[in-house]
């Protein structure tokens, strides 16, 4: 059995597929779960239970995190450590190896422009700090022998079933609602983004390989070199509109706080739009073979993916 812990995002949705490749065993865990595959075990609570966590995990043979806690600094450090902590202890009880998706929020400034698993860690913004706790809690683990575990890292990411991805949500909608596409930073400098579906088949891969354990990888994330504006362009290109972009200095996204919460939990992280921002995924390319998708292609299925649900609604 393979459990998913946060089955229905925009993670767990296409890793549901991927591990289909691997065992007919999966187990989807969230507040609601929906089948993916046909013989998919559904397994609904809510994972803010710490309470429900070890029957949750208990039979498993490999637990994938991929769960994502709401968007907020007082949620991110009252919630995660006390979760990841109870998913560490079952996984210790059962003996389940755990995958943990992760960001890139510890690395710590002097690993930008150019990020690998070899980065310093030294988180430079709160949510960072919690970031680096997690990966601390598992490491720790790892190195005393009492958990088996991997670490698969993402960029900030793009794709289909992702309302949360920043190029989603103030690229691609706005664009469609025939408004200017926002962005935060310089617009000028190099940013590299990670395709969901890449992401999700490396993570499958990598909880099926034994010897990927114990060890920090970072998922296939693309090579070309494109700066926040020619995404942008990408994007209109594939839409057939203007590429007109409205750039939001910080002053702004502090008052827009007032209105849209969200925008709150900014400010701190505008540091990774301000520079060359590269996140490089060589190690996984080495290993596995697989590179990502190209982003021309991969805004392409996401524009025809958003284009279908617009219409279904």
């Amino acid at each position: 059995m393979q459990t998913i812990l946060g089955s229905g995002g925009a993670i767990g949705l296409p890793l549901a597929l991927e591990l289909k490749n691997h065992t007919n065993k999966i187990r989807l865990v969230s507040r609601n779960p929906k089948k993916v595959n046909d013989t998919d075990e559904l397994y609904p609570i809510d994972l803010n239970d710490l309470t429900q966590i070890d029957k949750a995990i208990a039979g498993s043979e490999v637990v994938y995190v991929v769960i994502g806690f709401e968007y907020k600094l007082r949620v991110w450090q009252n919630t995660w450590p006390r979760f990841l902590n109870e998913v560490i202890n079952a996984c210790k009880t059962h003996h389940v190896k755990l995958v943990f998706f992760d960001n890139m929020y510890m690395y710590d400034k002097s690993a930008i422009p150019h990020m690998t698993e070899t980065s310093p860690i030294h988180a430079p913004s709160k949510k960072g700090e919690v970031r680096q706790q997690l990966h601390e809690m598992i490491m720790n683990e790892v190195e005393k022998s009492t958990l088996t575990a991997l670490i698969a890292r993402s960029a900030d990411f793009y794709g289909p079933d992702n309302k949360n991805s920043a190029l989603n949500m103030m690229v691609v909608d706005n664009f469609i609602k025939g408004k200017k596409a926002q962005a935060f930073g310089n617009i000028n400098k190099i940013h590299t983004y990670t395709y969901t579906p890449d992401a999700a088949r490396a993570t499958a891969l990598l909880g099926n390989t034994i010897d990927a354990y114990n060890q920090v990888w970072h998922v296939p994330t693309t090579k070309e070199l494109l700066t926040n504006r020619q995404w942008i362009q990408l994007i209109a290109d594939e839409l057939k509109v203007a590429a007109n972009i409205q750039t939001i200095p910080v002053w702004l996204i502090k008052i827009l706080g007032l209105f849209i919460p969200i925008m709150i939990e900014f400010p701190e992280m505008i540091y990774q739009y301000e520079q060359d921002y590269i996140f490089d995924s060589t190690k996984f390319e080495k290993r596995f073979g697989i590179t990502a998708t190209a982003p021309k292609d991969g805004i392409g299925i996401l524009i025809e993916n958003m284009k279908t649900q617009q219409a279904s609604r």
